[in-house]
């Protein structure tokens, strides 16, 4: 689906909440009070009375546009824009795109549907060999570190630790091209954590990553008890000596990691650490779809519909 056809097929606000009410009901619309599958549609009231108990289940409950005073039109071209390109988007697109709209629910509703994707991804778990290791991002100063000397290298301020994750496995046939990795990847995740100690690394890969991979590291120490603790059933370690050597071990952390900051550079410039989980999900999102083409636009529907946001009103 290109603009033009997303336009002809949502057209205006009642399009677009005649597709939500179609999608609800066509994949088991329940009473979220008694469990009752016995609903009627009120067109006045947009809503399902339950025939049951008559508890009214309005049109938007239970999706991430619950609570929201945005058109439904506008949360369709939201998730279109962000389908629709291989880039991050940022919500001064979308604003441009939807005319006359104040920045700040914008922004806001863009952060809620990014919140949505890291709940879908957070679904899933990584399987079989897994490479593992972290990230540094650039993020603003905290408004309290403002005015202190910046330290350096990863204990600055404006760097934030982030653990990446990345399924990758040798093919049977070796990539034939000059400058592939010697190495396929499936999904990526990547997780923004407070502090680098190996208790707090270790929760986030026993919550991404399942019990019976395979990890492969560098000779951190903070992956030296991921097999006594259970987190993963093996581990490989390597001690980087050179970038070469990082490149063939592991090529798709480091290409994950690479993309990602410049993605956010390119887009943002400078964003706040409080936001960069947001801003990773959706990079996540994309990447572990990147081959649903135009088809990313009803996954994205299917992931809006389906999860409520934990994203609160904030003052940007």
């Amino acid at each position: 689906m290109n603009l033009t056809d997303f336009y002809k097929t949502y057209p205006d606000e009642e399009a677009c909440e005649r597709a939500l009410r179609k999608y609800r009901e066509c994949n088991t619309l329940y009473c979220p009070v008694c469990g009752g599958l016995h609903l009627s549609w009120n067109p006045s009231h947009r809503s399902w009375t339950c025939t049951d108990c008559g508890h009214e289940t309005t049109l938007r409950s239970g999706t991430v546009m619950q609570g929201s005073k945005l058109p439904v039109f506008d949360w369709f071209v939201a998730m279109f824009l962000i389908a629709g390109t291989k880039r991050a988007i940022s919500a001064l697109e979308v604003q441009c795109q939807l005319g006359r709209k104040r920045y700040q629910p914008v922004w806001e509703m863009m952060h809620k549907l990014r919140d949505v994707t890291g709940k879908r991804d957070g679904l899933c778990r990584l399987f079989d060999q897994v490479e593992l290791d972290e990230g540094f991002f650039t993020t603003e100063t905290p408004d309290s570190e403002k005015g202190h000397p910046l330290k350096r290298r990863h204990e600055s301020q404006r760097k934030t630790a982030v653990p990446v994750m990345a399924e990758s496995s040798v093919p049977a046939d070796m990539p034939a091209k000059k400058y592939s990795t010697c190495k396929k990847v499936g999904h990526i995740r990547m997780t923004v954590i407070p502090d680098l100690k190996a208790a707090t690394e270790e929760d986030r890969i026993k919550r991404a990553v399942d019990a019976k991979a395979e990890a492969t590291t560098d000779a951190a120490g903070s992956y030296s008890t991921l097999v006594r603790n259970c987190a993963v059933a093996g581990h490989e370690t390597y001690v980087m000596k050179d970038k070469a050597r990082v490149g063939r071990v592991l090529p798709w952390v480091h290409i994950s990691i690479s993309n990602a900051r410049r993605s956010i550079l390119d887009t943002y410039h400078d964003v706040k650490a409080d936001f960069l989980q947001l801003y990773l999900n959706e990079f996540c999102y994309k990447f572990n779809r990147r081959y649903f083409g135009f088809h990313l636009f009803e996954r994205l529907e299917l992931c809006a519909y389906t999860n409520r946001t934990s994203f609160k009103h904030r003052i940007y």
